[in-house]
């Protein structure tokens, strides 16, 4: 009788700890994959406001400005970047309009450049935060369309 009762919680134990593992598998899993970087879709006015569809490459490099070699202060004043990019509009009317605008469009990359430092500007993860920091400033200011999506070209910190 007390070899069972031995038995049955020994059993208890070994159900309790395999239920644990198990959760916490899940949880680790769960908190991975919500910590990797959402994938971003562009957005195509043309083909009646749908995400994701693919933009021919042409039509791409039709509605893409460039602003080369953009060179200010970082955060702590330290240290200082270099950095070129390339602006995706969704149509032509927006490009023309950005390119109207190309003095607002750098004055709003040099202040959000130096709000940063070398660190918050390093990776993949600061060029995203520093893309759609970029988007979110930019995108109000156009009114004729919308930025599809912001490229960084070249960049160098020192």
């Amino acid at each position: 009788m007390l070899r069972n009762k031995v038995f049955l919680m020994v059993v208890a134990i070994m159900i309790a700890i395999t239920l644990i593992l198990t959760a916490a598998f899940v949880l680790w899993t769960t908190m991975d994959n919500s910590r990797q970087a959402p994938q971003t879709t562009a957005y195509n006015s043309e083909d009646g406001g749908q995400w994701g569809k693919p933009v021919p490459a042409e039509q791409a490099k039709e509605n893409t400005v460039e602003l080369k070699e953009i060179m200010t202060n970082l955060a702590g004043g330290q240290k200082y970047i270099r950095v070129s990019f390339a602006f995706e509009l969704e149509n032509k009317k927006a490009k023309e309009e950005f390119e109207k605008l190309d003095f607002k469009m750098k004055a709003i990359i040099i202040q959000t450049l130096a709000d940063m430092t070398s660190e918050q500007v390093s990776g993949s993860q600061g060029f995203d935060a520093l893309t759609s920091a970029l988007m979110n400033k930019m995108n109000p200011l156009l009114q004729e369309g919308k930025l599809r999506q912001v490229y960084i070209t070249d960049h160098v910190i020192q």
